[in-house]
């Protein structure tokens, strides 16, 4: 299956919603963990699976660089979205979770 590109961040996160990416993860670097705050689940690097990886570049401003990450993990039967800037404003951190994206 051909991945689908997008035009905007908020076109990729609606659509990979509609395609049953209900979770929105953050990244908690200190814990090298992947979290949901709604529902307190902690995924570490080995517990999910990077399904699709979209860019934006930002058009007039570097802080409008962003990547959206299609996360899924089979073990705690869970897919979602990480929403995470790059370039300029990327968080520099060298954690395992950090890694695991970008290896990507």
């Amino acid at each position: 299956m051909k991945q689908k590109s997008y035009d905007t961040v908020s076109e990729a996160t609606n659509d990979l919603l509609q395609r049953g990416y209900t979770t929105n993860f953050s990244l908690m670097n200190e814990k090298e963990c992947l979290v949901c705050h709604k529902t307190s689940v902690h995924l570490s690097p080995d517990d999910f699976e990077i399904d699709e990886i979209h860019r934006f570049e930002g058009m007039t401003d570097p802080g409008d660089e962003m990547i959206v990450y299609a996360i899924s993990s089979a073990k705690y039967n869970m897919k979602g979205v990480v929403v995470n800037a790059y370039g300029m404003y990327a968080d520099n951190n060298t954690s395992a979770i950090v890694k695991k994206l970008n290896r990507r």
